[in-house]
């Protein structure tokens, strides 16, 4: 385990509060607040996901 691995769990925190507050506050419902959350939860994979797309890999 290094040493850097708080500061990667702190951005990754950061960035997973942030993508449940933008997911929910377009929700228009309980259960498209609750998808909205489980979106948050895998965020990192939706961006890999359309960055390989965008360079063609």
């Amino acid at each position: 385990m290094s040493k850097d691995s708080g500061t990667s769990g702190a951005i990754y925190g950061l960035g997973l509060i942030g993508a449940a507050i933008y997911f929910i506050s377009g929700a228009t419902s309980f259960w498209a607040g609750v998808l909205g959350f489980l979106k948050a939860l895998v965020w990192p994979a939706f961006l890999v996901y359309e960055l390989l797309k965008y360079i063609g890999a």
